[in-house]
């Protein structure tokens, strides 16, 4: 159960409260002075404190509060006067109290609130964990130059309320940037709202992003907020934009232009304020030649646009990622952490990634499951793809240089392995100079054994 202190000078009121909280399942403990609580406070958790503020001699109750959260507790502080004013009691509330009550004091008003501030406490502390919980689910990872180029573009627009595109491929995260952007803005209090175009069926997305009244269609048996208005003060984030309908586009111009929407069935306008971060794994440029997106809804969107590059254009990330999830699927399935082998984190720095960092994600927790093995080697690495194709002779690639760096990445490894990782010797070989040898491996992400 919760723990109360409670601080009073006189003990027939310290007396008297604590027999009442322990009555109600409370441990209890009790201070009659300022400087005897914040002693309290330093070496036990309190889940709520009863604070006098006329304490007789020494520091009084407002001065003994603003210590306790200068030290950085958090416990809830309900203030008891017996001559309270408003002065007093907006003070105290400035000062992070929870509550005000006076003297003579209901013991069953007390009571009341002294559980609504533990309650109140513990879902702030519940709330704090998720925040937390959440942080490291999206925590972004990577020291290669395109993720230090993307965390430092984040900075700098986040505390913005501009709009922005974020491109890549699918599995690249862009739901993870957009939470990330979103994260570091003045919106970061208000909720991150997310619709997926491309997961709601065509007939049901306008209904979605602006909400519908009773009787607008069959089915639509109550009034229903649209992301929009669930997203007003926040952000809202739409993936998948490359996949709304013609009719949705028109209207979501209409909405980014005016920041108001009709509920469908309404003509009862609703003003909003949002930050629209948008996605998309297609080339909004090749839909607007085609005629399948409209070129001022896409101006509209991309005010600041971001390029997600894929996994197998920063494969020096890749073992950091490896350690990540490595390290966060072994604690979600209460494993020991895995050791990847220099052999195993180089067959994942050789294949290429279609589904880029989604798809590493799901072959290492595969592995933290499967394997029974501490020490992972390559040929406990589940088979990539969909045949036995090596990577340098796909056409999959989407550029020269993605073809030309996977083709030299496995020519080195090949090599390398040749002469039992010996740099100088594979460097003889292949008739270059082993200092370029070393600058390639290391652009490739090929570490030296």
């Amino acid at each position: 159960m919760a723990t109360i202190l409670i601080v009073d000078d006189e003990p027939g009121i310290r007396d008297t409260l604590r027999g009442v909280l322990e009555d109600e399942g409370f441990d209890v403990s009790t201070a009659a002075t300022g400087e005897e609580c914040l002693k309290l406070a330093e070496t036990e958790h309190f889940a709520c404190i009863l604070l006098d503020i006329w304490l007789g001699e020494g520091i009084d109750g407002l001065e003994t509060l603003q210590m306790l959260r200068e030290a950085g507790d958090d416990a809830a502080v309900i203030m008891i006067s017996g001559h309270g004013n408003i002065e007093t009691a907006v003070r105290s509330t400035k000062l992070g109290a929870f509550d005000f009550v006076e003297k003579p004091l209901s013991l069953e008003k007390t009571v009341v609130t002294v559980k609504n501030a533990v309650k109140q406490r513990e879902l702030e502390r519940t709330n704090r964990q998720l925040q937390t919980d959440n942080a490291n689910e999206y925590v972004m990872v990577g020291e290669s130059v395109g993720m230090r180029a993307l965390r430092k573009q984040i900075g700098i627009v986040a505390p913005s309320d501009g709009r922005v595109l974020i491109s890549g491929e699918s599995g690249t995260g862009k739901e993870l940037v957009a939470r990330a952007i979103h994260s570091a803005s003045k919106r970061r209090g208000a909720p991150f709202v997310e619709i997926n175009s491309a997961a709601i069926p065509e007939e049901l997305v306008e209904s979605e992003l602006f909400g519908h009244v009773k009787g607008a269609f069959s089915g639509a048996v109550a009034n229903k907020k649209g992301k929009f208005e669930v997203a007003d003060g926040a952000t809202l984030f739409l993936d998948e934009i490359g996949d709304m309908s013609p009719r949705v586009q028109a209207k979501m111009l209409r909405v980014l232009e005016e920041q108001r929407f009709e509920p469908v069935g309404s003509n009862a306008p609703v003003k909003i304020d949002v930050r629209v971060i948008s996605a998309t794994n297609k080339r909004l440029d090749d839909l607007i030649d085609n005629g399948n997106f409209r070129a001022d809804l896409f101006y509209r969107l991309n005010v600041i646009p971001f390029q997600i590059p894929p996994l197998r254009e920063r494969v020096e990330d890749i073992s950091l990622l490896v350690e990540h999830f490595n390290r966060r699927f072994s604690a979600d399935n209460g494993k020991r952490t895995k050791m990847f082998t220099e052999e195993a984190l180089d067959a994942l720095r050789m294949y290429t990634w279609p589904g880029n960092v989604r798809e590493l994600r799901n072959t290492i927790e595969r592995v933290v499951i499967m394997v029974s093995k501490q020490k992972i080697l390559a040929k406990d690495l589940p088979e990539f793809g969909s045949g036995d194709e090596a990577p340098a002779s796909s056409f999959r690639f989407p550029s020269f240089k993605a073809a030309t760096d996977a083709y030299q990445r496995e020519y080195i490894l090949h090599k390398l392995a040749e002469h039992d990782g010996n740099v100088t010797k594979a460097a003889d070989e292949m008739g270059v100079d082993r200092s370029h040898l070393y600058r390639r491996m290391r652009n490739l992400g090929i570490q030296a054994k």
